[in-house]
């Protein structure tokens, strides 16, 4: 699948469930949140079917996303199933870490069943290493779990873990110096993530952003000169640097100052409710489950995916006083 402007589609992020065990001000700032019914989200087996007819046309790579997916009931069985969809070579997932560290068998954690059931990669949201301020960014008092959530996943021996930290100014500028330690540590790749218009109006403001350009700036003038690794790539825009004097890579997500941010751009959307988003920073969404359900083939199915590509836009609108119309948490982090 390509669309008009070169972007060549590869990767799909599934979003299994809007259901959230937490409740981050920039994903859900609400702490009432109607959640969608049950018959109103994509069985198992209809995202299966849905993969399998992306993998068919290109999609090699994966990554389970929520809410929080690991509330989803029988989310190991689903997982289990992935890697034996032809064509699919990459399993990641994105989870806010909470659940990471809880046996789900004796001596068996959740973190050790989604490694055995095919996930190579996993994405640990953590955006502060004090315990208050996760509180209040989380609205719950979760810390300590993510902590040990972090710890199950290197005991479980993925391929590869990666700490995402949103910059929020005036709540967690002074944690980038303690994160990368934390994460030198543990030899564990991180991620400085701009924030972006999403879920509310009152998400993003002038006094509350911070640019990776000044995350990085700060950086420096603790470590030096950051390296970048030019030809370092993961499934996404991130751009890497290395740490002088260290083996150690930390990574810059900046979708709100690089103008160039959009360019190389690999990725659709599905969400929960069954809506096929080729852009995240768009209005654009396309209900694939409708057709689906109505009994449709799947050549009919891979000519919906393709007309979605079709309509893929150049670039996003977060730059462009984007104003959002569905929470975080509803499209799929």
């Amino acid at each position: 699948m390509q669309d008009h402007y070169g972007h060549r589609i590869s990767y799909l992020r599934v979003s299994i469930t809007d259901r959230c065990n937490e409740r981050c001000t920039y994903c859900m700032p609400q702490e009432l949140q109607e959640w969608l019914p049950r018959h109103e989200i994509l069985s198992y087996e209809e995202m299966l079917r849905l993969i399998r007819v992306a993998a068919q046309l290109g999609v090699s790579k994966l990554r389970i996303t929520g809410g929080e997916p690991l509330t989803r009931r029988n989310v190991i069985d689903f997982v289990r199933r992935l890697p034996d969809i032809d064509g699919i070579r990459s399993i990641g997932l994105s989870t806010n870490g909470t659940l990471l560290v809880r046996e789900i068998t004796p001596g068996q954690t959740m973190a050790q069943a989604l490694n055995e059931a095919g996930v190579q990669s996993i994405n640990v949201s953590l955006d502060t290493l004090d315990p208050t301020v996760y509180s209040q960014i989380t609205g719950r008092d979760f810390h300590g779990q993510v902590l040990g959530g972090i710890d199950a996943a290197i005991d479980a021996g993925f391929d590869q873990i990666k700490l995402n930290t949103v910059l929020m100014r005036g709540c967690n500028e002074d944690q980038l110096l303690p994160l990368i330690e934390f994460a030198a540590a543990r030899n564990l790749v991180l991620r400085f993530i701009e924030m972006m218009p999403v879920s509310t109006r009152e998400v993003l403001n002038e006094s509350n952003f911070m640019s990776v350009l000044e995350a990085k700036r700060f950086i420096e003038s603790a470590y030096g000169s950051l390296i970048p690794e030019r030809e370092f790539r993961t499934n996404g825009p991130a751009t890497y640097y290395q740490v002088p004097g260290r083996a150690q890579r930390i990574g810059f997500i900046g979708a709100m100052t690089n103008l160039h941010f959009c360019e190389s751009c690999n990725k659709l959307r599905l969400t929960c409710d069954g809506k096929l988003r080729p852009c995240l920073g768009s209005y654009l969404e396309f209900d694939i489950m409708r057709p689906l359900r109505a009994g449709a083939n799947d050549q009919q199915l891979k000519q919906f995916f393709l007309d979605v590509v079709e309509r893929k836009p150049r670039e996003h609108e977060f730059r462009n006083n984007y104003q959002p119309n569905r929470k975080m948490i509803a499209i799929g982090g």
